[in-house]
């Protein structure tokens, strides 16, 4: 199963997928955001087509970390969502993701009309990408593990 990454603005919302081993996130897609209706059905109809088991929402926190307006707004869309779809939904701190992704996207030499076409999607895919390392499995190695000889 995998998890999905979201990054839930007023206008779109960037989702990104994880591979089925949980190592990498990938860009997929934009919803262009036009009632709460139709944003829950195109999301769960991703949900379903990629075999999603958890959703990851960015979490717009102030420099500060105190939460605001947007931080709130992005709660209650996901209490909604995770309903709706019937999956758990967990939060990633997204300060800075779309800066991230923005000058990711500048460094790729992208054009302006084709970095705001991916902008969303690319910070949500940096969204999952930190949530999928911080929640990745210690490797169990021990000095008596590796070969001397090798």
């Amino acid at each position: 199963m995998r998890t999905m990454g979201l990054d839930v603005g007023t206008k779109t919302i960037g989702v990104a997928v994880s591979d089925g081993l949980g190592l990498t996130a990938q860009a997929i897609t934009t919803v262009r955001r036009t009632n709460l209706k139709a944003d829950l059905a195109e999301l769960s109809e991703l949900v379903r087509e990629h075999e999603v088991s958890r959703i990851v929402v960015g979490l717009p926190l102030n420099m500060d970390g105190s939460e605001g307006p947007r931080a709130e707004a992005s709660r209650k869309f996901a209490e909604t969502a995770g309903q709706a779809l019937g999956v758990p939904v967990e939060f990633w701190d997204e300060r800075l993701s779309t800066v991230a992704a923005e000058r990711t996207l500048l460094e790729a030499d992208l054009t302006r009309a084709k970095r705001r076409q991916v902008i969303d999607q690319v910070a949500a895919q940096f969204i999952l990408q930190g949530w999928l390392d911080a929640h990745r499995p210690a490797a169990d190695l021990h000095a008596d593990d590796f070969d001397p000889e090798y």
